[in-house]
């Protein structure tokens, strides 16, 4: 399993517009082939920031999507954003309920 996390400092007023385009991009993401799930966040005891969280089967999956939405989908995108940084995660040990 591959995550790729984006944070991003949104001020209040840019925050549902953010919500918007997050979930056009998910829309698009959810059409790719292993897609696994979605999420928007808002991190815990730090102001105005959010992550957008995408899990995806491997890391090609995640690569041959946004080498062919990226640009087109950041040029869609009407929420001004501040990115803090971006995170590649790989599933090392997996428990679930």
């Amino acid at each position: 399993m591959f995550i790729h996390s984006a944070l991003f400092e949104i001020k209040p007023k840019e925050v549902a517009q953010y919500r918007k385009d997050s979930k056009m991009w998910a829309s698009y993401a959810k059409k790719a082939k292993g897609f696994i799930a979605y999420y928007t966040m808002k991190r815990y005891d730090f102001k105005n920031q959010y992550a957008s969280v995408y899990e995806w089967v491997s890391k090609k999956h995640h690569d041959t999507f946004m080498n062919k939405y990226h640009d087109w989908l950041v040029s869609k995108s009407k929420a001004k954003v501040k990115v803090l940084g971006y995170y590649n995660l790989r599933a090392v040990d997996i428990v679930r309920k």
